[in-house]
């Protein structure tokens, strides 16, 4: 990680620009003397990446420019020099000594460069870290049946997790030994700085990786860790109506935190297999039943397999291939306790293969003396839309 301090030729002093030859500092910062402190800032991060030194190398009028909206800045940030500033205008930072009326603009400017050009040099400010953290998340991806997802069903599943070392108690410290203690090398930090030109530069803490903490004596169980990896078994249960692609959440049965932080959670996401008779519409279960032509034409009682079994469903006499039937409650329960969907039952009529040849001769007989007889209404207002088509 890095981040970037301004030092030495960038601490601003009056002496720089003569009260005579300074613009107004909302002018300088192109804002509405009633900008917000968001307004104030966004304009300041915008124009000072433009004129930063080292987006403009040896360009002596953008350094000049950058040390302007600087000072503009570190005055128009801060409520009381705002006020000020308002009342007197640049004579308010005037004859009282030590540049802009003997504000210290170094004090705290660190920050407020750190905190605007964090994104433009890769980081923001260093901060210490704590070693506590809480625990990742996992996945754990379920398959079952179609009936099951239906009916609801208790599953056990077994995995792999980090769990908080039982030696060390989740320390990672050696037991009855002082267990973590401030980094000597960053002082808590994390971070180490170092010098480069007019900038001081911050790196991660190679001893203690950015943590601030150190163990002195890791546990030898969990090479200071303060967690291992086990396998779990976990029974969870699937509600009745789940569909495919669902989550469930179980809290805190992901891996352990670490240096004592909270685990994370479990996601189990259900994959729910393809039924080789059934499919799903939202809360409704399909189902394709195949009838012979003279039941279809005759009308017949069938048997209709469901979730809960075989019923018996009256097709009535004249019904055509694709009729779709109703069977009120016969579907999934809703995962939010609204009822049931109801099963969809789709009429295919057969036409058979081979024939005898009775049947044949049954049907010949059959066609000859239905020709385009009304009780055919399909064919029938078929033939009139080619009669009208083609004449």
């Amino acid at each position: 990680m890095w981040a970037v301090y301004v030092r030495g030729p960038y601490l601003l002093s009056s002496a720089l620009m003569p009260t005579s030859k300074k613009r107004d500092y909302y002018e300088v910062l192109g804002v509405a003397r009633g900008a917000s402190e968001e307004e104030l800032k966004k304009a300041y991060r915008r124009l000072a990446i433009q004129h930063h030194p080292d987006r403009n190398p040896g360009n002596k009028e953008a350094e000049e420019r950058f040390k302007e909206l600087n000072e503009a800045y570190q005055v128009l940030s801060d409520p009381e020099r705002r006020a000020q500033y308002e009342r007197y205008g640049h004579a308010a930072f005037e004859h009282v000594g030590g540049g802009f009326g003997g504000f210290d603009f170094s004090q705290g400017f660190e920050e407020v460069f750190s905190d605007i050009f964090g994104d433009f040099f890769g980081a923001g400010r260093s901060r210490s870290r704590s070693r506590s953290r809480r625990g990742d998340d996992l996945r754990y991806d379920l398959e079952i049946d179609f009936e099951e997802a239906a009916r609801g069903i208790e599953k056990t599943i077994s995995f792999q997790r980090l769990t908080a070392c039982e030696s060390c108690t989740g320390s990672g410290a050696r037991e009855g030994t002082a267990g973590v203690r401030t980094c000597p090398n960053c002082r808590g930090t994390g971070q180490v700085r170092t010098q480069q030109g007019f900038f001081s530069i911050s790196t991660t803490c190679g001893q203690c990786r950015g943590e601030g903490m150190i163990i002195a004596d890791p546990c030898p169980k969990c090479q200071g860790q303060g967690r291992v990896r086990r396998a779990q078994s976990l029974s969870v249960r699937i509600p009745a109506g789940v569909d495919n692609g669902s989550r469930l959440k179980l809290r805190s049965e992901g891996e352990a935190g670490l240096g004592g932080g909270p685990a994370g959670d479990l996601y189990v996401v259900v994959h729910v297999r393809e039924h080789e008779m059934f499919a799903r519409q939202g809360n409704d279960v399909v189902v394709e039943v195949p009838v012979s032509f003279p039941q279809a034409a005759l009308g017949s009682e069938i048997d209709v397999p469901t979730l809960d079994g075989k019923v018996k469903v009256k097709v009535q006499a004249g019904t055509q291939s694709g009729k779709v039937m109703r069977l009120k409650g016969r579907g999934f329960p809703d995962l939010h306790g609204y009822g049931r969907g109801d099963q969809l039952v789709k009429i295919a009529v057969e036409t058979p293969r081979r024939l005898t040849a009775r049947q044949r001769e049954l049907l010949e007989e059959f066609a000859q003396i239905s020709g385009e007889d009304v009780n055919h209404p399909m064919s029938k207002g078929f033939v009139d839309k080619l009669k009208q088509m083609f004449g």
